[in-house]
């Protein structure tokens, strides 16, 4: 099983984070930021990892970076060598008026590109850039290689909401085995 539990205390958070990527998408959200907790909340049912987060702190930007730099370095740790990996996942994900692309390299080169049109200076009770620098903080930390993508959409939160949805289950697909896999998912020999 790969079970990780991490903890990140600075003067500004807190944060505690147990997940478990062989988990059927339980989850167990608790930060100030209601649309955070349902944003990760979504990352957990459509990956299938169960999720454990608790943080708490002075600012909603810092404890969103902070839980996207637990959380993603809680996954390269769970992760380990990345042996035996299908490595790449890729999803389009509808929501209502929305439609989002993910694609995923869990590669131990972080890039990250993040098209989502959001017009809005805040949606619910975060600001759009915050969102969008979660995404990137959060795939730096892994690290891995994701490409995100708004093709279509008016509502904010269903554009929002339909990429985390798209990068779940971009993930699922990239950390599952491959039982035909033997040893490293490169022609390096080495990820």
């Amino acid at each position: 099983m790969r079970i990780m539990k991490l903890e990140r205390k600075t003067k500004e958070t807190e944060i505690v984070i147990t997940l478990n990527l062989d988990g059927s998408g339980k989850y167990e959200i608790d930060t100030p930021i209601a649309f955070l907790n349902h944003m990760l909340s979504e990352l957990a049912v459509h990956s299938l990892m169960d999720l454990q987060i608790k943080a708490k702190g002075d600012l909603k930007h810092h404890i969103i970076e902070d839980v996207a730099i637990v959380l993603g370095n809680a996954i390269k740790d769970a992760l380990g060598d990345r042996i035996g990996l299908r490595r790449f996942g890729y999803a389009m994900v509808p929501m209502d008026d929305a439609l989002a692309l993910a694609s995923v390299d869990l590669v131990n080169r972080p890039y990250v590109s993040i098209k989502m049109k959001l017009e809005k200076q805040r949606v619910e009770d975060v600001a759009c850039e915050d969102i969008i620098h979660f995404i990137e903080t959060f795939a730096k930390n892994i690290p891995c290689t994701l490409h995100v993508e708004i093709l279509k959409g008016e509502n904010v939160h269903h554009k929002i909401e339909a990429a985390f949805k798209a990068i779940a289950l971009s993930l699922r697909e990239a950390w599952s085995y491959d039982e035909r896999r033997v040893g490293s998912p490169s022609s390096k020999g080495l990820m």
